[in-house]
């Protein structure tokens, strides 16, 4: 295993507004049924994702594609949600907000349709040094369209049309929709997007796989982590001892019997932040049905214990806290004596460094938010690379089916979200009318 999950801080008998272990055990043993859906998910193809970790050959597929994309100096993504967030989360392992890798070229991820924000983009790169990778499963999400018209018309007035199909590749599942036709009217290249995988489920498939390798991520090694987690859950006889499972007993548990409705995910490491916005929408987009599901809140250590924690420990005791803690002990320069000239204010800095700093102030919040009688589960992890990513992601994906099943409600669809796609097309159409 690559990560470790700590629950002794959630129950009632460590901290006030804690779980009971009945009701945890209720719940775990309630998740057996669920394991039994997955395993059968995964046998006869009904949910493809779950065989990617084993998977090597569809990465082989891209390479060629990956070695034409990082000649180019700047790939913009487009793509709405996990088409988006995917590859974001992958590519946050190697580029920090300080630029790509030595000789790779530096990724952008256009999410949202602010048209100012295009405007920025088109003038400022070198359309002829930068490739583009629309991605919609559907191919016809609006925003993606809009984006990737919009950069069509960029490239053709400065580039001519013939530089469209050598500056883009599409990512779309294999179907007569808009956005392959409008690549197969410009020629360019068009991967296939398995039908079987929604959006949010991506991150180990091509919609991930591609921006994180062009990006230099090794995402042999993601699956590697993702199989770590999924393949002794698929071999379990029950779910008791279950990382996946137990996290999804927790909130579920919390939620029914004490109201806890919000759901803390709380990185201290910077190369997470992006991963913590994947969760979000993970867990709000499969959970949030028919009134069941707890609202996550990506949160940052250290920089929220300045701003959230506050009201994390004063506020109201509605929330499940998972902090994830690195072993960060030792790492950066050495605060000696010397360095602090004696100054006795800074007595508890003396000889320790950033790390030992980091490590410090994640155990502390942990500590005190279970003295406040929050609950708390601290995931550990010895560092934050690709298996380690890939760990995690699939423990979330599995935590989210399970807790799915407890909810009795379906992990895969989004009804809300498609109502609101109905009345925008709708908003849209009326204005054409006179």
């Amino acid at each position: 295993m690559f990560y470790s999950q700590v629950i002794d801080d959630v129950f009632d008998d460590k901290v006030a507004h804690g779980l009971s272990r009945a009701a945890f055990e209720r719940e775990l043993a309630r998740t057996t049924p669920a394991l039994d859906k997955i395993r059968a998910w995964r046998a006869d193809g009904t949910l493809p994702l779950l065989k990617l970790p084993s998977r090597r050959d569809d990465l082989d597929v891209l390479k060629p594609h990956v070695e034409r994309f990082a000649k180019f100096e700047h790939v913009v993504v487009m793509g709405s949600g996990g088409s988006s967030m995917s590859g974001k989360t992958l590519v946050g392992l190697k580029d920090q907000g300080f630029g790509p890798a030595k000789g790779l070229p530096t990724l952008h991820f256009m999410d949202n349709v602010d048209p100012a924000r295009f405007v920025e983009m088109t003038g400022r790169l070198p359309l002829d040094r930068t490739g583009f990778i629309p991605i919609s499963k559907s191919g016809g999400t609006p925003e993606t369209l809009m984006a990737t018209f919009t950069v069509i018309a960029a490239i053709e007035a400065k580039l001519g049309k013939a530089a469209v199909a050598a500056n883009m590749i599409a990512i779309t599942e294999p179907t007569d929709n808009p956005l392959r036709r409008l690549m197969a009217r410009y020629g360019a290249t068009i991967l296939d997007h398995d039908p079987k995988i929604g959006g949010r489920y991506t991150a180990l498939s091509l919609v991930g796989a591609l921006p994180g390798m062009i990006a230099g991520v090794d995402c042999a090694a993601l699956r590697e982590g993702a199989a770590s987690v999924l393949d002794p859950a698929l071999a379990a006889k029950d779910t008791k001892n279950l990382a996946p499972a137990m996290g999804a007993a927790l909130s579920v548990g919390l939620a029914k019997e004490k109201g806890v409705n919000i759901t803390v995910l709380m990185p201290y490491a910077d190369r997470l932040e992006t991963f913590a916005f994947w969760y979000r929408q993970i867990w709000a987009e499969s959970l949030g049905k028919s009134g069941t599901g707890t609202t996550p809140i990506r949160a940052m250590g250290t920089i929220d214990q300045h701003s959230q924690v506050q009201l994390y420990l004063g506020g109201p005791a509605d929330k499940l806290f998972t902090l994830v803690i690195g072993e960060t002990g030792g790492q950066g320069t050495k605060l000696t004596p010397a360095m602090l000239a004696g100054d006795k204010a800074l007595d508890y800095l003396a000889n320790q460094t950033m790390g030992d700093l980091l490590k410090a102030e994640a155990d502390a919040v942990a500590a005190t938010l279970a003295k406040k009688g929050r609950p708390v589960r601290i995931m550990r992890i010895p560092t934050v690379d690709e298996k380690v990513m890939g760990a995690l992601m699939m423990h979330y994906m599995l935590e989210t089916m399970f807790a799915a099943e407890l909810w009795g409600t379906d992990a895969f669809d989004q009804p809300e979200v498609e109502a609101s796609k109905v009345l925008t097309r709708q908003y849209l159409s009326q204005r054409q009318k006179p």
